[in-house]
């Protein structure tokens, strides 16, 4: 995957320390509705939705679809993810639009000559799953909506038909990426002016994207899974040996799914079932990290930090042996492994001096992205929506669907590379994550609400592959155990531990020195890295109601929108 480098890395730094200095860490507070998100234009449509009678399954939706226009490296609708719901009641409901394989998908599509084909599985036309994010908002809209389908849509049609300026983030994400699109003349010509990357302040202009808008305001899904917009996508699939069809299209369903439930500390967790990953192992670590004192050894502490990464370890190991698509993998020990007794059991393996060992001989993962995107929505009747969706790599497969104007995942580089195919360097061949016509990708997206005393206390998410997971929990540490306000527990430094390969990354002001001294003295290896993930986060304080938000300035276009 191309990242960015030279300018365009040096300016989104400046960006994200001057908007860190500028804003100091008091958190954006609201009496009524809040919505927060990677894309300022973004956070302020659906504030406005919800000024004008919505609720945040409404502001959520208007949010989502304005992404797809403003911050096209992971807003889509050519994309998938996942929207949890929890009622003002305390009922919830989760929306699962994961995309699929197409019908001509099989567990060895991705070796050539029993080879494994990197390319093929992260960089073509056979990377591209069927997308589900229109199909997966159209259905919490018809549940749960309160306004009219195309009033939730029309302001992204007329960002996408009329522009809006180019921010300094995006100019600097679209510079860094053109290379990446010179094989796609529709992607140049829709993201650079006739291969000159946009600067700052020029207008972005969209007008395929913004007709296929249109349809979807005028027909719902109709207008994206079928008709001239599906004849668009089968049509470039055929030119260059895709597999998506229109009867893929067609077929394409959304699902509803049961919430999975925890608790820590006395907060009720509700987190997203399989196949996102996220909840399960979400919910492991909670469980063994309440065994231990966390708030009396202080936040990134050596102690503190290591309990939270030997919890990580065994939660990333059980993710790569056990989970995948429950639809195909019915088997998946949920249950167990979200239970405390597990918890309890895990807790006893780990030392309290010495670092765990991870092997590559059982487990491991293949490569996923970290460029998604996360919306955190409340409304004024207290109704919450956490919405984590994504289009795999940065701008997806980089590839815009000539005459339609939007890009295309390559979520297909989440299923496992081939059957038995386990190696140290990250692959893993086991049955559960194995390609499938119809079966959806196992994921790390997040998306979490927590619960206090019947009512909502906290919405988080972030995007960051497979340190989403590990995000979203330390934001909810960094509240619940260390006390924090939602934009101290968004701004406070994170770490990251998968199992394989056995080492911490962390931020560079993450962990002190003291404490990095006192961890690889426990025999942890250490690692600096970039900005991991960029979590969106509302509170809501139980004693006046006034909801807290904290917007990650990592994600520079990023923002906050009231009620």
């Amino acid at each position: 995957m191309r990242k960015l480098t030279g300018f365009g890395i040096a300016l989104i730094a400046i960006i994200v320390l001057v908007r860190i200095l500028e804003a100091g860490s008091e958190p954006t507070r609201a009496k009524k509705g809040m919505v927060i998100s990677s894309s300022g234009i973004g956070s302020e449509i659906g504030a406005q939705v919800l000024k004008d009678g919505g609720n945040a399954i409404d502001a959520a939706v208007a949010t989502a679809f304005v992404l797809a226009v403003t911050h096209p490296g992971a807003g889509n609708i050519g994309g998938g993810g996942f929207l949890l719901y929890r009622l003002a009641t305390g009922d919830a409901v989760a929306y699962d639009f994961r995309e699929k394989a197409p019908a001509g998908s099989s567990p060895t599509m991705f070796l050539k000559n029993g080879q494994y084909d990197f390319d093929a599985h992260h960089n073509s036309y056979l990377s591209v799953g069927v997308p589900g994010t229109t199909a997966g908002l159209y259905l919490a809209w018809k549940d749960h909506g309160k306004l009219s389908w195309k009033r939730l849509v029309e302001p992204a049609v007329k960002l996408a038909r009329d522009g809006f300026p180019v921010s300094i983030g995006l100019a600097g994400s679209l510079s860094g990426i053109l290379d990446d699109m010179k094989p796609y003349p529709a992607s140049m010509a829709q993201f650079s002016k006739n291969g000159i990357p946009y600067e700052p302040g020029d207008i972005l202009r969209q007008r395929d994207l913004g007709r296929t808008l249109q349809r979807i305001a005028d027909q719902g899904p109709a207008g994206f899974y079928d008709g001239e917009t599906a004849l668009l996508i089968e049509k470039e699939m055929k030119e260059h040996k895709g597999l998506i069809t229109r009867e893929d299209l067609k077929a394409y369903q959304p699902k509803k799914r049961t919430p999975l439930r925890g608790t820590y500390r006395g907060y009720e967790v509700i987190a997203m079932p399989p196949p996102s990953s996220g909840g399960v192992a979400l919910l492991e670590m909670l469980n063994i990290l309440e065994g231990y004192d966390l708030t009396g050894n202080g936040h990134a502490s050596a102690r503190s930090v290591h309990w939270i990464v030997e919890a990580m370890r065994r939660a990333f190991a059980d993710r790569a042996q056990y989970l995948g698509d429950s639809d195909f993998n019915p088997q998946v020990p949920i249950e167990r492994l979200i239970s405390k007794p597990y918890a309890a059991d895990l807790r006893r393996t780990i030392n309290e001096n010495r670092a765990s060992k991870s092997g590559p001989t059982q487990f491991s993962w293949p490569v996923e992205s970290n460029e998604t995107t996360h919306i955190s929505v409340v409304d004024g009747e207290r109704n919450a929506v956490a919405l984590t969706y994504t289009l795999e790599y940065l701008y997806g497969s980089r590839i815009v669907v000539p005459g339609a104007g939007f890009l295309l995942n390559n979520e297909m580089g989440d299923f496992n590379a081939g059957p038995g195919l386990t190696t140290s360097d990250g692959l893993i061949g086991t049955p559960p994550n194995l390609a499938q016509p119809g079966k959806r990708m196992l994921s790390s997206m997040t998306p979490t609400i927590l619960e206090k005393n019947g009512s909502v206390f906290m919405v988080t998410g972030s995007p960051g592959g497979r340190t989403i997971i590990n995000t979203v929990l330390l934001t909810i540490l960094n509240v619940v155990d260390f006390g924090m306000n939602a934009q101290d527990a968004v701004d406070a430094g994170r770490f990251h531990h998968q199992w394989l390969p056995d080492r911490i990354t962390h931020e560079r002001f993450a962990l002190s020195p003291d404490t990095l001294a006192l961890l690889r003295t426990k025999g942890h290896e250490l690692v600096q890295s970039g900005n991991q993930g960029a979590a969106e986060v509302i509170i809501r304080d139980p004693a006046s109601g006034i909801l807290e938000g904290g917007v990650d300035r990592r994600q520079p276009d990023a923002g906050a929108g009231v009620q």
